[in-house]
């Protein structure tokens, strides 16, 4: 089956979700798939396209038996939302000008709409090929929440070209429980809502030593880290986690330190900075490579969330950790899928959001007790091998392909145009 996959995020490119599409598409190629991406030079999350994939407009690769097209987008501040704009404009017509020139039997795309949704509309409307629309987020909820959508015209735009995108799709493929229940309550059918969780590749992100080349080289093999690893962004409340930090000041042995770089960085630094910190760690983000050993540099990986965000997923990190073997804190809402998947593996703790105390307190939790620890990442490691692989998520999609394009259907599509 020929599959056309529009995202705007792929390897090498850095971020939650290239990884899960680079993976999916490689799967599904290895399954005997002839898959076709379409995705943005690589620019996440600095927003500055790397110096390699600069001055063409197009580039195509095969890349471990997927065909790999990026095309151009300008370097922009990813903290201005004018100038991500920029970004997905032109993102959105030159991959619509790229697709209209391939042929494909299935269409895969990622939301938001803001990023693909010019494209998925034009392949759909000219097309009609069958469309699966995933969703890593509730638009435009999120950004709501996140204070990046502020006025009613620009939600009410969002929100109508999300609708499109989900209307216009055979079947929305959602990451959660919580995701598919908020979209029936919009009206979308049962029938067209399925729901794949994310899923990580165990064998990549295993238990390793704490000390390691990674460790070595930052300094971090004599203390206990605390590790949040992960884009620095707007949604986090990691201003909270400075303030815990700031808690623990007394504990000589801990030190917090933050992996990854987002538009929220240059404050949080500003913060530990201005608090005098002497327990505080930024480090430059990490090539994908190094994601195993950055994992195992901490006894204690912290997922966190302002309050009222992401109430109805698990941020894609929580299972790197969960595979890496390690404990993690969770500062999240109660009763969020985060909160109860954490609560149902048995593998870490959980405290209100935006609650340094609670923070801190959990965190002395952990560091007093080495065999808690051992048994939480223990209990991390076996339940995501078992239930969020990378294979097991493949042939969720497999099998979504094949009840939309029958074998005969392509078959006989192939001898036509091979004839």
């Amino acid at each position: 089956m020929r599959v056309l996959v529009i995202t705007p995020f792929y390897a090498p490119d850095l971020g939650p979700s290239a990884p899960l599409y680079t993976m999916l598409c490689e799967d599904l190629a290895r399954m005997g798939h002839q898959v076709s991406v379409i995705a943005a030079v690589p620019h996440y999350p600095s927003g500055i396209v790397s110096p390699e994939f600069r001055g063409r407009l197009v580039q195509r690769e095969q890349r471990n038996g997927v065909d790999v097209t990026r095309v151009w987008v300008p370097s922009v501040n990813r903290a201005r939302l004018g100038q991500r704009l920029l970004t997905f404009i032109s993102y959105q017509l030159l991959t619509t000008f790229v697709a209209l020139r391939r042929r494909y039997d299935v269409l895969i795309a990622t939301n938001p709409s803001l990023e693909v949704g010019l494209p998925f509309g034009v392949l759909c409307g000219l097309r009609r090929k069958p469309a699966v629309f995933c969703v890593q987020d509730i638009y435009p909820d999120v950004g709501v929440k996140l204070e990046v959508f502020r006025h009613r015209p620009i939600i009410q735009v969002v929100d109508l070209m999300e609708r499109f995108c989900l209307d216009r799709a055979r079947y929305v493929q959602v990451i959660s429980e919580g995701f598919r229940q908020t979209l029936q309550a919009r009206g979308l059918p049962d029938s067209k809502l399925v729901v794949i969780p994310n899923w990580i590749d165990t064998d990549f992100i295993r238990p390793m030593p704490h000390e390691n080349l990674f460790s070595t080289h930052w300094g971090l093999d004599h203390s206990f880290v605390v590790m949040y690893a992960g884009n620095i962004g707007l949604s986090q409340g990691l201003e909270h986690v400075v303030e815990a930090t700031r808690l623990l000041a007394g504990e000589p042995s801990i030190r917090f330190v933050f992996v990854g770089d987002g538009a929220g960085k240059d404050g949080l630094q500003q913060a530990a900075r201005s608090s005098g910190l002497t327990n505080v760690q930024f480090i430059p983000i990490q090539p994908r490579e190094l994601l195993p050993q950055v994992l195992a540099s901490a006894d204690v990986s912290l997922i966190t969330l302002k309050r009222g965000v992401g109430a109805d997923s698990v941020p894609s990190k929580c299972y790197s950790i969960l595979a890496s073997g390690r404990p993690v804190i969770a500062s999240v809402d109660q009763g969020s899928d985060t909160w109860n998947l954490i609560d149902r593996a048995n593998c870490g703790l959980c405290v209100e959001p935006e609650n340094p105390q609670a923070l801190a307190e959990a965190i002395l939790c952990l560091y007093k007790d080495e065999s808690y620890r051992a048994r939480l990442g223990a209990n991390g490691r076996a339940y995501v091998v078992q239930r969020h692989s990378r294979e097991a998520a493949a042939r969720e999609f497999h099998r979504l392909l094949c009840a939309l394009v029958p074998e005969e259907k392509v078959s006989s599509k192939e001898t036509t145009t091979h004839g």
